[in-house]
């Protein structure tokens, strides 16, 4: 084969001279990824059954964290939490009526919008869903000219910023995680508790892990010994963060279906499908 057919060949989708099965971590992700699009959109719009406390009315209870903070409460939704975790009162009568009154609407841009601009998500969906190209060596979609992050997707330029967003509700869901280990002011310990405690530590390790709060720590700075000819604290966070973004895929993969398994138990505990195991006997 002459050079001039092997180049007219890599100009077809998915054309490339690597032997292994490069196509099977863009299918896997870009399913993954949708599965739990599908999920988190149902569950945002059921609107119910997103908290637990076995009628207690005292401090403590199971909260999704799809809901989590609570902005208004819909006091007429079954499931819902007792109107005093509402930071603002009940639902709104402004609200469009084919909208549904879902708390989850009001807060979930703001972690999503942390992972949509993630440079590992960013990388996968621009594979999985784009072809843009599908894997390393690989052709992708033909394309007239490259604009990079431009026009639609000038807004990956935000993620810097939407990872404060991120660490606010690592404080959230740790408050969240709190309220599980109580019912009605008394401590305890139930299945959901442990699930709740996982959520914002997953998280943590996910976000602590991101290239931009990696050069949050570690950026501007070209030496960390040279004021003292010992490694500084900064040098030491940044070895740890280091560590993290090595593991970034695992880190955004484990907690984002860690999030969603906590919304979907809480939901099957509070409707009655399922029974939670705790010290407080119900």
């Amino acid at each position: 084969m002459s050079i001039e057919e092997s180049d007219l060949q890599t100009t077809t989708l998915g054309s490339t001279n690597r032997t292994d099965n490069w196509w099977f971590e863009p299918l896997w992700t870009g399913l993954g990824f949708l599965a739990f699009v599908i999920y988190t959109t149902w569950a945002v719009f059921q609107a119910d059954y997103y908290w637990w406390s076995a009628y207690a009315q005292g401090f403590g209870g199971y909260l999704s964290p799809f809901y989590s903070p609570l902005i208004f409460i819909n006091p007429f939704a079954e499931g819902a939490a007792p109107m005093y975790h509402s930071l603002f009162g009940s639902w709104p009568g402004w609200w469009p009526k084919l909208i549904p009154a879902s708390p989850a609407i009001f807060i979930l841009f703001g972690p999503l919008s942390f992972r949509l601009t993630c440079y590992y998500y960013r990388k996968f969906y621009y594979r999985a869903y784009f072809m843009s190209p599908p894997a390393c060596a690989v052709q992708g979609l033909p394309q007239k000219e490259y604009k990079g992050e431009t026009a639609l997707f000038v807004f990956q330029n935000l993620h810097r910023y939407t990872m404060y967003i991120a660490l606010a509700f690592i404080a959230i869901l740790s408050y969240d995680a709190l309220l599980g280990f109580f019912r009605d002011g008394k401590f305890g310990i139930g299945v959901g508790s442990i699930i709740l405690l996982a959520n914002p530590i997953l998280l943590a390790g996910y976000t602590f892990g991101c290239h931009a709060f990696r050069h949050l720590i570690g950026g501007k700075h070209n030496c960390f010994t040279c004021s003292h000819g010992k490694h500084n604290i900064r040098y030491r966070l940044w070895k740890g963060v280091s560590w993290l973004n090595g593991r970034h895929m695992f880190w955004a993969w484990v907690s984002m279906i860690w999030v969603a398994f906590a919304d979907f138990y809480i939901r099957m505990v509070a409707n009655g499908s399922w029974v939670d195991f705790n010290t407080w006997g119900y």
